[in-house]
């Protein structure tokens, strides 16, 4: 995609945190290879000021127990940045790892008609962490459901606790 409306770099600061397992780790390295290549990130005008022009570039990160979106210019110049309580995203996280875990076990050892129904549970899930987040991005960022869907797999990616 290309066009001011989007992110061009996306990375996580998850220092702190154990280190992902492979299962993690792959959901991070898809997430942001598929946010990268389509996305749509628009963060509109606010308290008299001009809209921000992208692309833009996020660093995700945990601090003080708040989720924030720091958002530069394409030149690293700060853009934005928003601090969302985690609150609203600990109980779905929590299901999202759930039958994550669910699903990574059934691809081992289940037929793919058990592994079809809990994918589509999982999927569920997603959609309604996506929706939250951009609930609680309302008014902050103006963005696509791909996009949400994408970076609440990056807020969980935050949340993996080992």
């Amino acid at each position: 995609m290309s066009g001011p409306d989007r992110l061009i770099d996306v990375s996580l600061d998850d220092s702190g945190l154990p280190a992902p397992t492979p299962e993690i780790e792959q959901e991070r390295r898809v997430a942001i290879f598929d946010l990268l290549e389509d996305n749509q990130f628009r963060i509109p005008a606010r308290d008299g000021q001009p809209e921000p022009r992208g692309p833009f570039r996020l660093d995700l990160s945990i601090q003080d127990r708040r989720l924030v979106f720091a958002v530069a210019a394409e030149d690293g110049a700060p853009v934005a940045a928003f601090h969302l309580s985690l609150s609203p995203f600990r109980q779905v996280v929590r299901d999202y790892f759930q039958i994550c875990e669910a699903y990574f076990d059934a691809v081992k050892r289940l037929p793919p008609a058990q592994i079809e129904a809990i994918d589509m549970g999982r999927r569920g899930i997603h959609n309604e962490g996506a929706r939250i987040l951009a609930e609680r991005l309302e008014g902050k960022v103006v963005t696509d459901h791909d996009t949400a869907r994408r970076l609440f797999t990056l807020i969980c990616v935050l949340h993996f606790k080992g």
